[in-house]
C-alpha cells in the first residue's frame, strides 16, 4: 500500500524534477546507475574493466572490513591523537570517521559542493553543540527534561549528540521539508488540478513518447485504492484488538473512526512528504526517510490519541501508518531516480511507472524473506540477563533510528508533554535562519541528523572525486578522469552492498555462524539462550579497538582513494586511447 501511494504521488511531479530542473540537481544515485548501464551498453572494453575492478575493491575492502575485522574502520581521535585527542574528548570534542568502501563511494558520487555542506552540519552538531551542551550541562548535578533524568557530565559525546542534538536534526529536516513544499506550492496545486481534471473525464494535453505518464485518472484512482485499503486494515485491527477497559474488541462506530482517522493521517503525510524525499534523493542520494517516519509516527499517535485510542491497537496502527509512509516516501525517492535514469536513456515513463508496481510486489516478498535471515544472524532483541525481559541488541545491531521511534511511540501513548518539542522548534528555526541565509538547508539538516562517521567518510570520498575531476594536462582528460572515477564509485557502493549480504550469512547461527572462524579483530561466541535459541555474541580485541586497529584502518582508507584516484587515471588511459584507435579504424576506412 505504501508503495503504491508513493509511485502515483510522485508520478504528478516527475516533470518537475527530472526535466525542469535538469542540470540543477545532481542525481548522484541516479548517476551511478547511467554509468553502469553506459558500461554495459559501450563497445569500450576498459569501461567493463574498470567498473570490474572497482567492484571487486568494494567487495574485497568491505568484506575484510566487516567480516574479517582485520582493522576497525572507526576512526577516533580520541584514540589515534593520544594525550591531546583524550583532552579534546574530556570537554567532549570527539571526531571520527566510519572509514568504509560503501560511503567513500556515496561521497564520490554526490560530490564535494553537497558532500561538505552536510558535513558543515556534522561539525556544527559535534564541535558547537555538543562542547557546549556538555561545558554547560555539566555544571548542573542533574538534568531533567522531556520526563527523563540526565547527569551531563557523565554523559559521552555520542550519548549527547541522541539526546539533544538529533532531535535538532529532525526539527531542522522536517521545517526544511515544509519550506519545500510551499516552495513547490504551484506544482502541487497544479498536480491536484490536473488529476481532478483527469478524473472528470477531461482533456489531457498530449505528450511525446518520453513524457508520456500514466493517466492521471489511473493515478487518482490508485490513491483513493491505496488509501481504502489502508482504512479496511485499520478497521481490522480495531475489530480484533482489545480496548482499554473492554474484553472484546472496538465498536463498529470507534473502529469506523479510527479507520478514517488512520487512512486520512497516512495519505496526507505521505503527500506532504513525498517531494521532500525526492529533493534529498535528487541533492544528496540520502533520504531522511528516518525522520520523516518519526514525525508521522508522532503526528499520527498525537491524532489518534485526541479521538480516544491507545493501548496495543493505537501503536500498531501509527507504526503502520509510520510503515505506510516510510515505504511511500522510499519509494518515490527511487522512483525519481529511475525517472532521472529513464530521462537520459529515452525510455518511457509509463513503461516504468506500471513496471514499478511489479516491482514494489516483488520487494515486498523478498524484504519479508531476508528480515527473519537479519534477524536470525544478528538477533533485533536478546534477553537481558539481569531483568530477564527482551531487550534491543544495540551491541550487535543498534539501529538507532529504529530504537529512537519505538521510545518516541511508547513516550507519547504514556506521556505526549514529555517529549523534546523545543528541540524540534529550535532545529525548525535553524532551518528557516540557513534558508534565509542561502545555504542548503536539508543538506546542512542532514548532517545534524546523521553522525559525524557517516558524514566525514562521505566528504572524504568527495574530495577525492574533486581531485580526480581538477587533475590533468587538458580538458579531455579531466572529464575522463572524472566519467571513470564515477564509474569506480559506482562500483565500490555496488560491491560494498552485495557483499554486505554475504556478511550476513555468515553471522547465521542455523549455518553455525562462520563468521566465527575468519574474523580476526572480533571474538564471536555462539550462545544459546535458555529456551535454545542460538545467538552471537562478540568481544573486540584490545588492538582492534586501541591504536593498532585504527592506525591500520586510517593507512587502508587513505590507500583506498590513493586506489580510486590511480584507477581512474588508468581508466582515464584506457578509454582514451580506444577512442583514439577507434577513430583511427573509422579515416582509414
Amino acid at each position: 500500500m505504501g508503495g503504491f501511494l508513493g509511485t502515483v504521488l510522485i508520478i504528478p511531479l516527475r516533470k518537475y524534477f527530472v526535466r525542469d530542473l535538469h542540470g540543477e540537481l545532481p542525481f548522484p544515485e541516479a548517476t551511478a546507475i547511467n554509468e553502469i548501464l553506459v558500461s554495459g551498453e559501450s563497445t569500450s572494453k576498459s569501461a567493463g574493466k574498470v567498473l570490474l575492478m572497482a567492484f571487486g575493491l568494494g567487495a574485497v575492502y568491505d568484506f575484510v572490513v566487516e567480516a574479517v575485522h582485520a582493522w576497525n574502520p572507526v576512526m577516533t581521535t580520541k584514540t589515534l591523537l593520544g594525550d591531546f585527542g583524550e583532552r579534546m574528548s574530556s570537554i567532549r570534542l570527539d571526531v571520527s570517521v566510519n572509514g568504509i568502501a560503501a560511503l567513500f563511494g556515496l561521497g564520490y558520487i554526490i560530490g564535494l559542493r553537497y558532500a561538505a555542506v552536510i558535513a558543515g552540519g556534522s561539525v556544527f552538531a559535534y564541535l558547537v553543540l555538543v562542547p557546549l551542551i556538555f561545558h554547560f550541562g555539566s555544571q548542573i548535578p542533574e538534568f531533567a527534561y522531556a520526563g527523563k533524568q540526565y547527569v551531563i557530565a557523565n554523559m559521552d559525546s555520542d550519548a549527547i549528540f541522541g539526546a539533544f542534538v538529533k532531535p535538532i536534526g529532525i526539527g531542522a529536516i522536517a521545517v526544511s521539508g515544509i519550506i519545500g513544499i510551499i516552495r513547490m506550492g504551484k506544482i502541487v496545486l497544479g498536480s491536484i488540478s490536473l488529476g481532478f481534471k483527469g478524473l472528470k473525464g477531461g482533456p489531457v494535453e498530449a505528450a511525446p513518447r518520453t513524457q508520456l505518464d500514466m493517466t492521471p485518472r489511473s493515478v487518482l484512482l490508485i490513491q483513493v485504492g491505496s488509501t481504502i485499503l489502508m482504512a479496511v486494515l485499520f478497521f481490522a485491527v480495531g475489530m480484533f484488538t482489545s480496548g482499554p477497559g473492554t474484553e472484546g474488541g472496538f465498536s463498529v462506530g470507534q473502529c469506523v473512526l479510527y479507520a478514517v482517522v488512520g487512512a486520512a493521517v497516512g495519505f496526507i503525510l505521505s503527500f506532504l512528504f513525498t517531494p521532500v524525499a525526492a529533493q534529498a534523493i535528487a541533492i544528496v542520494g540520502v533520504n531522511p526517510v528516518s525522520g520523516m517516519t518519526l514525525i508521522t509516527v508522532v503526528l499520527t499517535i498525537l491524532a489518534l490519541v485526541s479521538i480516544g485510542l491507545k493501548g496495543d491497537a493505537g501503536m500498531f496502527i501509527a507504526l503502520i501508518v509510520g510503515c505506510a509512509v516510510c515505504t511511500a516516501l522510499s519509494t518515490s525517492g527511487a522512483l525519481i531516480s529511475d525517472f532521472k535514469i529513464g530521462y537520459w536513456i529515452g525510455s518511457t515513463p509509463k513503461n516504468q511507472e506500471v513496471w514499478k508496481f511489479a516491482g514494489i510486489i516483488v520487494a515486498s516478498l523478498v524484504v519479508a524473506f531476508v528480515i527473519p535471515i537479519m534477524d536470525s544472524g544478528y538477533h533485533f532483541t536478546i534477553e537481558d540477563p539481569t531483568t530477564g525481559e527482551m531487550v534491543s541488541n544495540t551491541k550487535v545491531l543498534p539501529a538507532p533510528q529504529a530504537n529512537m521511534m519505538a521510545a518516541v511511540s511508547k513516550g507519547l501513548l504514556k506521556d505526549p508533554a514529555n517529549q523534546p518539542w523545543l528541540l524540534y522548534g529550535l532545529g525548525g528555526l535553524m532551518a528557516i535562519v540557513l534558508y534565509m541565509a542561502g545555504v542548503p538547508m536539508l543538506a546542512f539538516a542532514l548532517g545534524i541528523y546523521l553522525p559525524i562517521p557517516i558524514n566525514a567518510a562521505v566528504l572524504a570520498g568527495a574530495f577525492v572525486s574533486h581531485l580526480v575531476g581538477k587533475t590533468g594536462g587538458t580538458e579531455k582528460v579531466k572529464k575522463a578522469r572524472q566519467d571513470q572515477g564515477i564509474l569506480i564509485a559506482s562500483g565500490l557502493m555496488a560491491g560494498a552492498a552485495i557483499f554486505g549480504i554475504v556478511t550476513a550469512v555468515l553471522r547465521q547461527p542455523a549455518l553455525g555462524a562462520p563468521i566465527r572462524f575468519i574474523s580476526i579483530g572480533e571474538d564471536f561466541v555462539l550462545k544459546h539462550t535458555e529456551a535454545g535459541e542460538a545467538f552471537l555474541e562478540s568481544e573486540s580485541a584490545r588492538w582492534y579497538e586501541g591504536f593498532n586497529g585504527q592506525m591500520i584502518s586510517l593507512v587502508m582508507f587513505i590507500g583506498l582513494g590513493v586506489v580510486c584516484f590511480l584507477l581512474a587515471r588508468a581508466g582515464a588511459q584506457w578509454s582514451l586511447r580506444e577512442e583514439a584507435e577507434a577513430e583511427a579504424a573509422a579515416d582509414n576506412t
